[in-house]
C-alpha cells in the first residue's frame, strides 16, 4: 500500500489536484503552479500560501523572529514575483505557545511590518491561535498581474533561454554555518561565534528576498517570460518542473551558473561539492525562467539576469560540466513530507 512517505510532497500535491474539481468560472488555473490564479475582470488575481513550523522549516537558536518575520512574507512574495505579478496584500496567522511572550510576538511582527515596507503590501487580516509546541505561521499572499503578462510554467518553447536571477547556492551554505555554530555553542555555550566573513551567507538563508525587482524591470523592458518559477527547493527540482509543465527538456551549464565566492569557498570548507549546493541546495528564491531568443536580445541589459542553458524538445534534462562531462539533471531537493 502506498504510504505518504512513498508519495513525497510533489506526489501529494498532485494527488489532491487530481481529486479537486474546480466549480468557479472565474477560477482560472488552481493547484500546480506558484499561486492560483483567478479572474478579477480586467487583471488576473494571484493567490500563494505558505506555513512555516519552528523545528521544521526555520531554528530560533540563530534565526531572530525579526529576520524570520520579514522572511516568512519574503518567501510569499517570491511566488507572486514567479508568475510575473505584483503582490498587494498579506493575511498572517499564526500559532503560538507559552514559551512566547509578548514582546517575542512583537517582535515577529516588527519584521512582518518591515517586509510590508519593503514591498509596499498591506497586511489586512489573518488569525491567532494557540500551539502545543513551538511557533507556526501562514502567511497568504494576494497579488496582481495583467492577463497578457502572466507567467507560467508551462509556456517554454524549443530554443527559449534559460535565464536565473541573482546567484545561488549561498542559503544552503548558510545554513550549513549556522548548524555548525549552534552545535558547536550546545557544547561551549562561551563559545564566540565564527561568522565574521560569512555575512552574505548568512543572510541568504536568515533574510532572503523576492525578487520582485526583477519584475519592474521586465515591465520596462516589455519582456514577458515564456515560462517561470521561483527557486525555493533547489535548482534540479526547479528545472525538472518546468520541464515536466512544458513538455520540453533543458540544458544547463555549470560554469554559467552565478555562484558568489564566499558560497565556494564555504562548500570546500565543508569539503561539500559545490555542484550539489548549488543544484539541490533551496531556499535561494532567485527566479528561474525562459525568454525567446528575440526577447532575450532585450533582457542583456538586465545585470541581475543569467543565461545559464537552453530548452530542446528531447525530454532530457541535462547539466553540461566545466569538463564537458554531460550528466542527467535529478532532483534531491527539500521534500517537505519526509523531512517532517
Amino acid at each position: 500500500m502506498e504510504t505518504l512517505q512513498d508519495l513525497g510532497e510533489f506526489g501529494l500535491i498532485n494527488r489532491i489536484k487530481n481529486n479537486t474539481q474546480i466549480k468557479q468560472a472565474s477560477t482560472v488555473y488552481g493547484i500546480g503552479d506558484d499561486a492560483a490564479v483567478f479572474d478579477m475582470g480586467r487583471n488576473y488575481g494571484l493567490i500563494s500560501t505558505d506555513m512555516l513550523l519552528e523545528g521544521i522549516h526555520f531554528d530560533l537558536t540563530y534565526c531572530p523572529l525579526r529576520h524570520l518575520g520579514y522572511k516568512a512574507v519574503a518567501v510569499n512574495v517570491s511566488d507572486i514575483a514567479a508568475m510575473n505579478g505584483i503582490p498587494k496584500q498579506i493575511t498572517v496567522s499564526i500559532g503560538v505557545s507559552s514559551k512566547f511572550d509578548l514582546p517575542a510576538i512583537d517582535e515577529l511582527y516588527e519584521g512582518i511590518k518591515a517586509a510590508c515596507e519593503a514591498y509596499n503590501i498591506d497586511l489586512i487580516g489573518g488569525d491567532t491561535c494557540s500551539s502545543r509546541q513551538g511557533l507556526i505561521i501562514s502567511i497568504s499572499v494576494l497579488g496582481e498581474v495583467e492577463k497578457d503578462k502572466i507567467a507560467y510554467r508551462s509556456g517554454a518553447k524549443p530554443n527559449d533561454i534559460l535565464c536565473v536571477t541573482g546567484d545561488l547556492g549561498a542559503a544552503y551554505l548558510g545554513l550549513q554555518i549556522l548548524e555548525r555554530e549552534k552545535r558547536e555553542f550546545l557544547e561551549n555555550p562561551n563559545m564566540q561565534p565564527k561568522i565574521e566573513d560569512k555575512n552574505y551567507i548568512i543572510g541568504r538563508q536568515l533574510k532572503p528576498e523576492g525578487r520582485t525587482d526583477i519584475i519592474h524591470d521586465l515591465r520596462e523592458i516589455n519582456v514577458v517570460p515564456t515560462s517561470m518559477i521561483d527557486i525555493s527547493d533547489g535548482l534540479a527540482s526547479e528545472v525538472l518542473h518546468l520541464s515536466a509543465n512544458s513538455g520540453m527538456g533543458f540544458n544547463l551549464f555549470f560554469d554559467n551558473i552565478p555562484v558568489e565566492n564566499q558560497t565556494l569557498e564555504t562548500s570546500a570548507e565543508f569539503n561539500l561539492n559545490p555542484i550539489n549546493c548549488v543544484m539541490n541546495g533551496g531556499e535561494d528564491y532567485e527566479l528561474l525562467m525562459t525568454f525567446s531568443q528575440q526577447d532575450f536580445e532585450k533582457v542583456k541589459g538586465i545585470t541581475e539576469i543569467t543565461p545559464i542553458g537552453f530548452v530542446t524538445q528531447e525530454k532530457n534534462n541535462i547539466l553540461v560540466l566545466n569538463s564537458g562531462e554531460r550528466t542527467n539533471i535529478t532532483a534531491q531537493g527539500w521534500n517537505h513530507i519526509n523531512k517532517s
